[in-house]
């Protein structure tokens, strides 16, 4: 392929997994986003092919699984997340034949494939909505949330939907209101129905049996409401962190009930009917651990799940990773945690958190970071290439979100631009048509082919570091301990089965001495440049944006 390189304060400890621990557990994820991975049709789109093409890349950052953004039949309103069939692919991506081959390259090749599940919400030229909307006695009449008006023709209630303005819109031929917590064009089901719940479980079935391992389940706590339509009530957020009139809400009628983790036990057990089925489910909200915990308590709901505490953070800090791993101490019946800087829904961290001058530092340490937590790693496409957030002028912008709150919010779109594969050319390689968004042109000295040769660059970086990780089960399955350390300094220390790893990161704008107490049973085993070898020594003084993984002789402090 020419437009593509070639492959080459102490948290509680949690019972240590056994030797028999499943695929997924501790395991690097790569999320591809396919509009923006690479085009094989020359229509600005990435498709399938191009996945499939990608898979040897891939593959060579030694991750365990791919997860896939939405490809199924959409008017792409929302890009994808707007489903219009559960069970084809749009005709943009390619065909379930392309899937089918997708799915053989990537078993073959050693790799997990993970797709995204969208359950809160339709689009509305999906067939089940189409006759919902025609009446209120049709079979499908109750499989989205309808309300009549107030007297006086206004909404059934106060809820404010995600991307601004309120969350009900008038339907003519019901006479009634309909519910979207998303985009108009985005009604919400009504998953309290047994019958949309057993047309879901049908639709994820027909990817389990083409060879799916497991599900990203989107949006999964909005997928009830109340069914009182009892109005939220404020947030109390002051004006100047307001970016839309959702945020004046707390929004505990509109999602989050308690009837959701009964879905998911009816969703675990059609999985467990497949060997080694993985799911992970996207928790979005400002306060989302009740709900993560809950979603993945014991053996009969999800495998894992993650939210947006590093997603949307505008910095970061000892204090803030100390606070988010410490919720995730292992105690009995705890689920099992995910962790992601970056992805399609957010600013790029390495923008968000480092100054143009520290990024490819930065980028590089966030690897060390990310991979050493405890939980499941998931890389963004192009983390990999340490890409900035790009700049998409407005002109250009198709997120929705992004549009509507302008210039509120950065929006997504600078987080989705095309992968830049081959340096200088046409569309840093990723297609020969104009691509659905511009290619930054600070991406080209980044891309895949460049970095390729660069035994120092990010991406071999990211495959020195992961290849590490999968070596070591303290890194993939440990406790974790927290240490006391100086300002701007993150210290902790991961423990399997005897074998320690001491974890040391700057986080911190300055210099720092550090050296730990059992310095002298420590033997660096990686730092941010990717060193994999014991020629490394152990550093007294740490720069910013620097850390490092050392292998204790013997466990302890």
């Amino acid at each position: 392929m020419t437009n593509r390189p070639a492959s080459a304060a102490n948290a509680t400890p949690s019972p240590q997994p056994g030797a028999d621990a499943p695929w997924w557990k501790g395991a690097t994820i790569y999320q591809v986003y396919p509009r923006s991975f690479l085009d094989t049709t020359g229509d600005g789109i990435g498709d399938l092919q191009g996945i499939i093409k990608g898979l040897d890349y891939i593959a060579s950052l030694g991750v365990d699984a791919v997860w896939l953004s939405p490809f199924f039949a959409s008017p792409m309103k929302d890009y994808g997340y707007d489903v219009a069939d559960y069970c084809d692919v749009d005709p943009m991506f390619g065909t379930l034949a392309d899937f089918d081959q997708l799915i053989e390259k990537a078993h073959r090749l050693g790799l997990k494939v993970i797709i995204d599940q969208v359950y809160s919400h339709t689009s509305d030229q999906h067939a089940w909505f189409a006759e919902s909307r025609e009446d209120k006695i049709n079979p499908k009449a109750d499989w989205y949330v309808w309300a009549d008006p107030k007297p006086d023709g206004s909404p059934p209630n106060n809820w404010q939907s995600v991307f601004g303005g309120p969350s009900w819109e008038w339907d003519a031929r019901r006479q009634q209101y309909y519910f979207h917590n998303f985009l108009v064009s985005q009604p919400d089901l009504n998953v309290h129905n047994p019958e949309v719940q057993d047309a879901l479980l049908a639709a994820a079935t027909f990817w389990l049996d083409r060879g799916v391992d497991g599900f990203r389940l989107d949006a999964i706590n909005f997928a009830m409401h109340d069914r009182e339509l009892r109005d939220n009530p404020p947030s109390g957020l002051p004006m100047e962190k307001v970016t839309r009139p959702f945020d004046m809400q707390r929004h505990v009628y509109s999602m989050s009930q308690p009837e959701v983790p009964a879905f998911l036990e009816r969703i675990r057990t059609l999985l467990d009917r497949y060997d080694g089925r993985f799911t992970v489910a996207e928790i979005g909200g400002p306060d989302p651990i009740g709900e993560m915990k809950a979603f993945t308590e014991g053996q009969g709901r999800l495998n894992s799940a993650y939210s947006f505490d590093f997603l949307y953070a505008q910095s970061l800090s000892p204090a803030r990773i100390v606070r988010s791993l410490s919720e995730w101490g292992g105690v009995a019946n705890e689920g099992w945690p995910s962790w992601a800087f970056s992805n399609h829904d957010a600013p790029r961290a390495v923008t968000r958190w480092a100054a143009p001058e520290d990024r490819k530092q930065a980028a590089d340490m966030l690897l060390l970071l990310l991979l050493g937590l405890r939980g499941n790693a998931f890389l963004y496409q192009g983390e990999e290439l340490g890409l900035p957030q790009a700049k998409v002028p407005f002109d250009y912008l198709k997120d929705p979100e992004a549009i509507a709150n302008w210039p509120r919010t950065l929006g997504r779109d600078g987080a989705r631009t095309p992968i830049p594969w081959v340096a200088d050319a046409t569309n840093s390689g990723f297609s020969t048509g104009e691509p659905w968004l511009p290619v930054d042109p600070l991406h080209d000295a980044l891309s895949a082919d460049r970095q390729e040769a660069d035994p120092v660059s990010t991406l071999n970086v990211a495959r020195s570091l992961i290849k590490l990780r999968q070596s070591l089960p303290a890194l993939r399955l440990g406790t974790l301990h927290f240490h006391e350390a100086p300002e701007g300094i993150l210290f902790f220390q991961r423990e399997h089965e005897g074998k320690s790893v001491a974890c040391v990161f700057n986080i911190g704008a300055e210099p720092v001495e550090f050296v730990p107490a059992a310095a002298n049973q420590m033997q660096v085993l990686a730092n941010e440049t990717g060193a994999v070898n014991a020629s490394v020594s152990l550093p007294r003084q740490i720069e910013p944006w620097s850390g490092y993984w050392a292998l204790l002789d013997e466990a302890g402090d």
